[in-house]
């Protein structure tokens, strides 16, 4: 049986303390989580090891590794994800976030973007790495108060803004994943040309144009998508970018979405296969 393995580096600059028990550490929040959630879009964490001052953390391992790798192509020999691939890695991704959502005791995951989904060999989606993750709010309060932690470009506004953390801040997250996953860019790239560095900031206002969402869809799947389920896509996108967290659709809602989305891909195929099936029409001469 092949299991990944995350180790404590003692000279890290975390420190052991990171490590410690308390509501902050990243292996509390990793055993915490999940130690008692189970989900198909979940990584399993198959067990940990805690002596002295070593600490290891025992994964099922993906073999297809990180969304990231796929969508960026870190490696030359990783072909481009297809449309149909992608939509299946996102809907797998919602279905674990809408999951964490619903589950008895809230949990809002607060670090969600690409290196974080991970890919089994059939290209299932599991969210990992739960270091950041938090109980969500409870006795009526609409959000929690905690250090602004997460990283840049996938944190939502209210988030960086406040320290406030809503279970919709997790949806913004989403929505910056699903527009890379449109483009085919980096949440955040400074080789990019000035005024297009940050992708939300620059491509937001282009997604309700289907004229203007041509020109930022990613070019490796183009003629693999109908502009149909792409533009619903996009809309679904703006929805999850939305600056007031109250504005965001649930994860519930952004999975039925995406579940259309492909519904509607499906449906365009079927059609494509039985034209090209049809007989020609016989033109009929009368003499």
């Amino acid at each position: 049986m092949v299991v990944a393995i995350k180790k404590l580096n003692p000279e890290s600059t975390q420190g052991f303390q990171e490590w410690q028990k308390s509501e902050d550490s990243i292996v509390w929040s990793e055993v915490n989580f999940l130690g008692r959630l189970s989900h198909p879009n979940l990584v399993k964490l198959l067990g940990y090891c805690w002596d002295d001052d070593e600490l290891l953390l025992v994964y099922e391992f993906l073999p297809k590794g990180s969304l990231e790798n796929h969508l960026f192509r870190r490696n030359p020999n990783i072909e481009p994800l297809s449309w149909n691939t992608r939509l299946k890695i996102a809907i797998g991704a919602a279905r674990g976030l809408a999951f964490l959502h619903a589950s008895e005791k809230q949990v809002i995951y607060r670090d969600f973007k690409a290196s974080n989904i991970l890919l089994d060999l059939n290209f299932n989606a599991k969210i990992s790495d739960f270091g950041l993750a938090k109980l969500g709010p409870s006795g009526g309060q609409s959000h929690v108060t905690t250090r602004v932690m997460g990283t840049y470009g996938y944190a939502a506004p209210e988030y960086i803004a406040t320290g406030h953390l809503y279970v919709k801040s997790d949806v913004y997250g989403f929505g910056v994943v699903l527009l890379e996953i449109l483009t085919g860019m980096r949440a955040l790239d400074t080789k990019r040309p000035t005024g297009q560095q940050n992708l939300v900031e620059w491509t937001k206002p282009l997604l309700s144009s289907k004229k203007k969402l041509k020109t930022i869809m990613d070019a490796k799947i183009v003629g693999q998508y109908s502009p149909k389920a792409a533009f619903q896509a996009a809309q679904l996108t703006v929805k999850c970018l939305e600056h007031d967290p109250k504005q965001r659709p649930s994860m519930k809602e952004v999975l039925e979405g995406l579940e259309a989305i492909e519904a509607i891909h499906e449906k365009s195929k079927e059609s494509k296969t039985r034209n090209s099936y049809q007989s020609p029409r016989q033109r009929v001469v009368r003499v």
